[in-house]
């Protein structure tokens, strides 16, 4: 077993700042790229005792600054967190528009099937990862995995079914226009 003190006195010295630099090379906040660092530095802190190869040191801490990186952009760009507080992470100023759609997709998502509803909320608004949410409700990982992906799907066809939808080349929504005053959602 490699020892601990040793692994992070190495990294320390070598790899702090190469390590800070490609993350600045992703991201563009520096106090998101100092957050980003220290979360790497936790996760490397805490995971180490599983790396079982020194000679593999850099690729694994890059790997680790990769994932985290790519959590902190799914943070970032996910436009919606659901039920009681659905906010909008679009735009820095909260406008009306993501209000009104957010009270839709609360509405939504309240009419979803029990199982459905769990595994979107425990997911997306509580952020769980999808094999913690399969230890809570006793499921396997992939049965977890396909009650969120139906529950978006379900959640897309109530929104495209109430809602004209606009789309910029991400895939976000930037525009909408109801198709029906009655919609039972909106």
């Amino acid at each position: 077993m490699i020892r601990l003190a040793n692994i992070f006195e190495d990294f320390s010295k070598e790899f702090y700042q190469l390590l800070k630099n490609f993350i600045k090379k992703q991201v563009s906040q520096e106090s998101d790229v100092e957050d980003i660092l220290q979360e790497v530095m936790i996760k490397i802190y805490k995971n180490i005792d599983k790396l079982n190869d020194s000679s593999k040191l850099q690729s694994w801490i890059y790997q680790i600054a990769k994932n985290t990186i790519i959590d902190y952009y799914r943070k970032q760009s996910k436009s919606i967190f659901l039920h009681d507080n659905l906010v909008f992470y679009s735009s820095p100023v909260e406008s009306t528009f993501n209000k009104e759609i957010a009270q839709c997709l609360k509405n939504m998502i309240d009419h979803l099937p029990d199982p459905y509803r769990q595994a979107i909320l425990l997911t997306e608004y509580h952020g769980f990862t999808q094999k913690k949410v399969s230890e809570k409700l006793g499921l396997s990982v992939s049965g977890v995995k396909s009650r969120v992906q139906r529950a978006r799907k379900m959640l897309k066809n109530m929104l495209e079914n109430c809602c004209y939808l606009e789309f910029d080349r991400l895939g976000n929504i930037i525009d909408y226009q109801h198709k029906d005053t009655n919609c039972k959602y909106c």
